[in-house]
């Protein structure tokens, strides 16, 4: 059966699915027991900006089961009742409500040790939580050997998602090419929350989350990686987002 159709909002040529953190949660967990329900993307500023020049990405994005507003702007940019499905809160109610019925989760990301350390804490913080595996893979694109025994691997252990932390663009790559060659429910893109939820690094306040400002608090945490990232692609995020709200640019999903 195909997952469900969810309702989406035009941001810059990508379609932003409009729903709420629960309503994704309860999504995820109802693939339980299911296969290839396809991947979800987490949508940010930089992510469709990065997307606007790489029309690949772009379909990447547009093809996915969901493609969510994980960045404040995207969620002040949809119709009313949209709420922020930020990675790290998805995970973490996913690992919670998928107790009830036996979700299986799988790790795949994170520099040596994070996977490892991420599954301990999830594993202590809601005990019955079914994290059947985890893996760090190298640093670049898997070999025809080493994918062929990690998609061996999880046809043994059935996962029902894969949270996959490579970062974006690369999560996002990853889970387009690969979705149809895994005997799992979905894969799900979920960069920081790796870092985030083994210690490795530090999330912004609530308050910064909930007012766009979390860039802020990652800039000054890593300003020599995340710089580039923050002080150009957010100007230019904004500029293409007023051209096509006053229709001076028109950006067509396609």
């Amino acid at each position: 059966m195909p997952p469900p159709a969810v309702p989406r909002y035009n941001v810059l040529g990508v379609g932003v699915s409009a729903l709420t953190l629960a309503q994704a949660r309860d999504l995820v967990v109802n693939v339980q027991g299911s296969l290839r329900h396809g991947y979800i993307c987490l949508g940010t500023a930089h992510g469709l900006t990065v997307a606007r020049a790489d029309g690949e990405l772009r379909r990447i994005y547009n093809e996915s089961w969901l493609t969510t507003p994980d960045g404040m702007p995207l969620v002040w940019l949809g119709p009313r009742g949209v709420e922020r499905v930020y990675g790290p809160d998805l995970l973490l109610g996913a690992c919670d409500a998928g107790r009830s019925v036996g979700l299986r989760h799988y790790l795949f990301g994170g520099a040596p040790g994070v996977a490892t350390e991420l599954a301990d804490r999830l594993a202590s913080r809601f005990p019955g939580v079914a994290i059947v595996g985890h893996r760090e893979p190298p640093f670049r694109p898997l070999n025809a050997t080493e994918f062929a025994t990690w998609q061996a691997e999880i046809a043994r252990l059935r996962p029902d998602v894969i949270w996959v932390g490579l970062g974006t663009p690369k999560q996002e790559r990853f889970m387009a090419q690969h979705w149809r060659e895994l005997e799992a429910g979905v894969l799900i893109g979920v960069g920081a929350a790796f870092d985030f939820h083994s210690g490795r690094v530090r999330q912004a306040p609530r308050w910064m989350q909930r007012n766009g400002l979390e860039w802020l608090f990652r800039l000054g945490t890593e300003p020599r990686r995340l710089g580039p990232r923050y002080l150009i692609t957010n100007p230019l995020f904004i500029l293409r987002v007023l051209a096509q709200k006053t229709g001076l640019r028109r950006y067509p999903i396609v």
